[in-house]
C-alpha cells in the first residue's frame, strides 16, 4: 500500500484536521501499526528528512509504548535535487525513529553491482536518487537496479520473518 503523510502546518494555530479529508491516501497510525514491513521514503531537506514525515513519525510514541512495530522489517530511500544534497545522512535520519521503534532495518548490500556502478544514486544504506530538471538529470538505470534491489531484499525478509 502506498500511503503520504499530511503537510505541516506553518500557522501556529492548529486549524486543520491531523488527516486532511481530501489529497493522496493518507497513513494513519492504524495502518502503521498494522503494516507487515515498511518501506519509508522522504526528499532531503538540508540532510534531513522532511518536516511533515519527521512530524509524523514523532506521533508514533503510542506505536512505541505498545511495541506495535518491534521486529517488523523497514527500509528507507530518498531523493534529493543536488548532486551532494545529504543523501546518506537523509537515509540515516530515517532509520533512527525506526529503530527505536523496534523494527529491523535492512539496507542494499555491495554484492548488489549496480550499487558499486552508480555515479548518481544508491548507497548501502538504501537507494537515492538526485533529480534536476534544469540538468535533465533522469533516474539512472542503476538507481532503479538498486531501488529493485532493496524492494525484493525488504519482501524476502518479511516472507522469512
Amino acid at each position: 500500500m502506498l500511503r503520504t503523510v499530511p503537510k505541516v502546518s506553518t500557522a501556529t494555530e492548529a486549524t486543520e484536521p491531523d488527516i486532511p479529508e481530501d489529497g493522496d491516501p493518507f497513513c494513519t497510525l492504524e495502518e502503521l501499526a498494522n503494516c507487515d514491513a515498511l518501506a519509508l521514503g522522504s526528499p532531503t531537506r538540508f540532510g534531513n528528512m522532511a518536516a511533515p514525515l519527521k512530524y509524523f513519525i514523532d506521533g508514533t510514541a503510542n506505536l512505541w509504548v505498545n511495541s506495535s512495530l518491534e521486529g517488523k522489517p523497514a527500509a528507507v530511500f530518498t531523493s534529493t535535487s543536488t548532486l551532494h544534497g545529504g543523501q546518506e545522512t537523509t537515509l540515516l535520519s530515517m532509520m533512527l525513529p525506526l529503530l527505536h521503534l523496534g523494527m529491523l532495518i535492512t539496507g542494499v548490500p555491495y554484492s548488489e553491482h549496480a550499487l558499486r556502478k552508480t555515479n548518481s544514486g544508491g548507497t548501502p544504506y538504501g537507494p537515492s536518487h538526485y533529480e534536476s530538471d534544469a540538468l535533465g538529470v533522469k533516474i539512472s538505470e542503476e538507481e532503479k537496479i538498486i531501488a529493485m534491489a532493496l524492494g525484493e531484499r525488504l519482501a524476502r525478509l518479511t516472507l522469512k520473518l
